[in-house]
């Protein structure tokens, strides 16, 4: 990447290859033509066109999350690069040193991203489905003795944010909850999950009465059996592990306003690992249409 798109116009070139493929489309009446005109400033062509049609100007970052930035779309690409092909992803701190920005506006540009792939699970899981819950949250133990919370152990939500998490043929998806009663639970499995499908669970209370409407397979893992003729939970309990050391190793804390973005950053990560580099640096450009603004960041922070 660093050198092919070592230039602003090399990455605003491959953004509008990729967007456009050749065809500019006005994102204000939809019109699509290679005839629009060009707009030139001091002389010199920046990448901004004129509609033909509806006479208002645009260009290729509009309606993304480089739009209106006033940071450099190679510095842009470069963040997109390490967000994506970083197993753990990159902390704001290690960004700002790496790009050239202020920590602040390496955070932001961060949570940009993680808005922009989040939940990129728009199918129906069918098959075999794996699914299970998690705590994210400090070990009480670990806490200073002036902030030790009492009884804290297990599913207490004291200190601990629940999550909820469905696997289905290397396809993770999750959600942060408020808890991990059986109506919480069982009203996203049956949102997302089709009917007749292969559900795989531990056995919490939680998951009881999925049998009426799918093929409920329990492991019981209360009394030390992991798999039930070869039916088992390890991928999702994969994926939790490579949530929980990344937030630990890696970010080292995300509030509970902001989890479900560093879940939907490593759902997607996880989910897009069998490609390329290249592939999933390209996909997550096509991917970057949704644009979160400071002020949506951090209200009520």
């Amino acid at each position: 990447m660093t050198r092919t798109l070592n230039t602003d116009e090399a990455c605003r070139e491959h953004l509008e290859k990729l967007r456009w493929n050749g065809e500019p489309i006005c994102p204000h009446c939809g019109s699509q033509r290679k005839n629009h005109y060009r707009i030139k400033t001091r002389g010199e062509y920046k990448g901004r066109y004129k509609c033909k049609d509806c006479r208002l100007p645009f260009s290729v970052t509009i309606g993304t999350i480089f739009e209106k930035s006033t940071i450099p779309l190679q510095k842009w690409f470069m963040a997109i690069f390490l967000f994506t092909t970083g197993k753990k992803g990159i902390s704001s701190l290690q960004l700002h040193r790496t790009i050239g920005v202020t920590q602040k506006t390496a955070w932001f540009m961060l949570n940009r991203l993680r808005n922009s792939v989040h939940n990129r699970v728009d199918f129906e899981f069918e098959g075999i489905v794996q699914v299970d819950e998690t705590y994210v949250g400090g070990k009480n133990k670990n806490r200073n003795k002036g902030k030790k919370v009492d009884n804290t152990q297990g599913r207490s939500l004291k200190t601990k944010i629940p999550v909820f998490g469905m696997l289905n043929n290397g396809m993770v998806y999750t959600q942060v909850v408020k808890n991990t009663k059986g109506k919480t639970l069982k009203t996203i499995i049956r949102s997302k999950v089709k009917e007749g499908s292969i559900i795989v669970s531990d056995g919490w209370v939680g998951y009881r009465g999925l049998e009426r409407e799918y093929i409920h397979k329990i492991i019981k893992h209360n009394i030390g059996v992991f798999k039930t003729g070869g039916y088992h939970t390890n991928a999702i309990e994969g994926f939790w592990s490579i949530l929980k050391r990344g937030l630990i190793g890696m970010y080292h804390h995300a509030s509970e306003k902001h989890l479900h973005r560093y879940c939907d950053e490593f759902a997607y990560r996880y989910n897009i690992r069998t490609l390329s580099q290249g592939e999933q640096f390209n996909l997550t450009l096509i991917n970057s249409d949704e644009r979160l603004s400071y002020k949506e960041l951090i209200y009520n922070y």
